[in-house]
């Protein structure tokens, strides 16, 4: 059973939802996306490296810049790699990739397999692939022992869902409204009613995401979703910390009053 199943398993057993949280590799720097990581395992059920690149057209304003400071400080796809198999060593906590496409093609799609495997890499998300080429890249990443993770949104077809949930591995990831990342101020009622559409289709565990960033927004995804991913929100405060040293304490304290009173139980001693 792969790392990720065995997290949703886990969780189902002890009558528990899911948190995902999600972070730009490398900004600010990559020594210190570690050391956020490091601290996201401690609650995390799944963390979602963010892999920078130049045109993040899916992602917010929050996350472009994210993206930008990252791609500015060098932080390449090979650095990513091996930030999650830093993680690894560290945790079990499972760890996916979240990229656009054209990082891992650049990189060469056998290399990276090779590559992502070797680090430990649970799944990947790649954002702006077609589901041709998802459906090739999921029976190879297989082949790995990785999940290629699959979006749906509100506007995806009932034919196209049943498709892709026919080929899903590792969890669903149910996009929580239209549009780009970012935050928001209410859960949308359409994400609900996406969930419900997925669950006939499909065994895997559903995750929502996009958009999602305060308590009353995940309390409410986890009515009738299995985890909740937070995004912008962790990355806005990771921008809006006034030098580096008070990153660590400012990811603290928003996990606070996100998640207050969760055990920490991903991280290894």
């Amino acid at each position: 059973m792969s790392r990720i199943a065995a997290r949703f398993e886990k969780l189902k057993s002890e009558g528990r939802k899911g948190f995902i949280p999600f972070l730009t590799a490398g900004d600010p720097e990559l020594d210190i996306s570690l050391a956020i990581a490091l601290r996201l395992a401690e609650r995390a059920d799944v963390i979602e490296l963010g892999v920078p690149f130049s045109d993040p057209m899916a992602d917010g304003p929050v996350i472009q810049r994210s993206s930008q400071r990252a791609v500015d400080n060098g932080t390449s796809l090979k650095d990513v790699i091996r930030l999650a198999s830093q993680i690894r060593q560290r945790s079990d906590v499972p760890v996916v990739l979240f990229s656009y496409y054209n990082p891992v093609l650049s990189f060469g799609l056998e290399d990276f397999f090779h590559a992502a495997a070797d680090a430990g890499v649970d799944g990947i998300i790649l954002t702006d692939v077609i589901d041709e080429e998802a459906l090739t890249i999921s029976l190879e990443l297989a082949a790995f022992g990785i999940d290629l993770i699959s979006l749906v949104s509100p506007t995806t077809t009932d034919e196209r869902l049943t498709n892709i949930c026919q080929h899903a591995r590792g969890f669903i990831y149910a996009v929580s409204r239209n549009g780009t990342t970012g935050q928001q101020e209410t859960s949308s009622v359409s994400a609900a009613t996406l969930v419900k559409r997925v669950r006939p289709r499909t065994d895997l565990p559903v995750a929502v995401g996009f958009g999602i960033s305060t308590r009353e927004q995940i309390t409410d995804v986890w009515e009738f979703a299995d985890a909740a991913v937070v995004g912008s929100a962790i990355v806005a405060e990771i921008e809006r910390a006034p030098n580096r040293s008070d990153v660590i304490s400012r990811v603290d304290s928003l996990l606070e009053g996100l998640l207050p009173g969760v055990a920490k139980t991903g991280a290894e001693n």
